[in-house]
């Protein structure tokens, strides 16, 4: 009997290894999940664990001071900006102090940097750095060295007395300059090589809602006057990616479009269709711990058409597909590996994410796992147009989840890439997708009609044919039956 039930434990564990769950998911300190059709969250495979920690201590070069900004290099040199410390901690791809950049000469004389928010490394290698307190935006070299700075525009367009805050900076492939800035509401402030403010792009219109607009109906003229202007919002951060678009994040916690893509016209041309909007977490409380909407507080693009957006609300990473779809979230609050206190930045270093956390101080390094691995290959493979290889991969990802509905809609969208509408019908059917759907089974119904045109003619024309020779030889049958009778009378 002992035997039977030590044989019995191994086949168990056997079964369990054999469906592929993986051991990885167990260990991390937070749950990982998208939303399915029906708004529901649907528990997930980790995409990725927590590998490693770095803080300053560790470095070797003292404890970090109020983080608030990062940013790693194609070649994986990282960028730290330890705001309090007012310096940059260049890092080495192996993740060793390369050199400290505390001061630079400017006109002959030393100069530094009064709490630096932002920092962007351009395709130059030229640093570029949001000298918050200092109000201007300094452009140094790859060792140091002041090359330019941005400071006290002047347009036509800005109110006077106008004081420059920038907080967070990008930049384009033609040394374009994007800027946001505290108390500048009509859009990410741009400026062109020469330090010339060009205006504003991507302008966020905030709607009073169906409460205000009531209120304000029934209000005195004097109420009026007190009450909140409903003037466009704030962006929190950005991104650019290899085509010059920049991906944007809001403060606006009640906007339905947190994350935007502009093109160089400043147009938001973000593709949103999910089955949810991409705004993070659309379930949640509100009241208590953890309530209210997503806060997102920076963004990174990873390739391949996806993006990781980071939610200061709950401490969490939502990371999506060039569609809109939600692949996966994870993360939260806490004190263990893997969860944070005030995640500030995310970036990619390789395969992996590194989470800038201001209130633990230190970087958290995340690897990916299979799951993970498996969902960016298909994925890109997918943006690439490579659908035959896309499909066996979604394939790959079924088997280690057979719920994620995702991976249904990557082997349909495959599918009708390659014109095979009968199968993606099926696979949207598993994923939810009536649009979808409706689109394959639109072409499958012409695609038949085609392929079966000449044999629905043929049998028409028989038919027809058929009928009029019917008509014929019955008209004939009478003629010949009255004049029987005439002949008969």
């Amino acid at each position: 009997m002992q035997l039977k039930r030590v044989l019995l434990l191994v086949a168990i564990i056997s079964l369990v290894a054999s469906i592929g769950i993986p051991a990885a998911s167990a260990a991390t300190p937070y749950e990982a999940y998208t939303y399915d059709y029906y708004g529901d969250s649907s528990p997930l495979p980790a995409p990725y664990v927590p590998d490693t920690a770095i803080t300053g201590a560790s470095l070797g070069v003292g404890d970090f001071k109020e983080p608030s900004d990062m940013y790693v290099t194609p070649n994986n040199t990282t960028y730290i900006l330890d705001s309090g410390n007012a310096r940059i901690i260049v890092l080495d791809a192996d993740m060793h102090v390369n050199h400290i950049i505390k001061t630079f000469t400017n006109n002959g004389k030393e100069d530094g940097f009064a709490a630096p928010q932002g920092l962007f490394v351009s395709d130059k290698n030229e640093l570029y750095v949001a000298d918050t307190d200092n109000g201007r935006v300094v452009v140094l070299s790859e060792k140091g060295d002041l090359i330019r700075i941005i400071a006290n525009p002047k347009s036509d367009i800005l109110p006077a007395g106008f004081k420059f805050v920038p907080l967070k900076v990008t930049v384009d492939s033609a040394d374009r300059v994007f800027v946001i800035a505290r108390g500048v509401f009509e859009g990410i402030m741009q400026f062109d090589d020469k330090n010339n403010f060009m205006g504003y792009v991507g302008t966020i219109n905030v709607s009073p809602t169906v409460w205000d607009r009531l209120w304000k109906s029934l209000s005195t003229k004097a109420q009026k006057a007190q009450m909140q202007l409903f003037i466009p919002t704030e962006f929190s951060n950005v991104d650019i990616d290899s085509k010059g678009f920049v991906y944007a994040t809001a403060v606006d916690i009640t906007s339905s479009t947190p994350i935007k893509r502009l093109n160089p016209s400043g147009d938001d041309v973000l593709k949103r269709l999910g089955y949810w909007d991409v705004k993070g977490d659309i379930r949640f409380r509100m009241f208590g711990n953890n309530s209210g909407p997503s806060k997102f507080t920076d963004i990174k693009v990873l390739g391949g058409g996806m993006y990781v957006a980071l939610d200061s609300n709950r401490a969490r990473l939502f990371t999506y597909n060039d569609e809109g779809d939600l692949l996966y979230a994870f993360g939260g609050r806490g004190n263990q590996l893997g969860v944070f206190n005030t995640p500030v930045a995310v970036e990619k270093i390789g395969d992996k994410l590194a989470v800038l956390d201001s209130g633990k101080k230190n970087i958290v390094i995340f690897r990916p796992t299979k799951f993970g691995t498996l969902v960016g290959q298909a994925t890109t493979e997918h943006y690439n147009g490579n659908d035959d290889v896309a499909v066996t991969i979604w394939s790959d990802v079924l088997r280690l989840n057979t719920n994620y509905e995702i991976a249904y809609l990557g082997i349909g969208k495959s599918l009708l890439m390659q014109k095979n509408n009968e199968k993606a019908m099926e696979y949207f059917k598993l994923g939810m997708s009536r649009k979808n759907f409706s689109v394959a089974y639109k072409r499958y119904r012409r695609e038949v009609l085609k392929e079966q045109f000449g044999t629905f003619m043929t049998v028409v024309l028989a038919l027809i044919i058929a009928f009029i020779a019917y008509r014929v030889a019955r008209l004939v049958i009478r003629r010949r039956a009255v004049k029987h009778e005439a002949g008969l009378s």
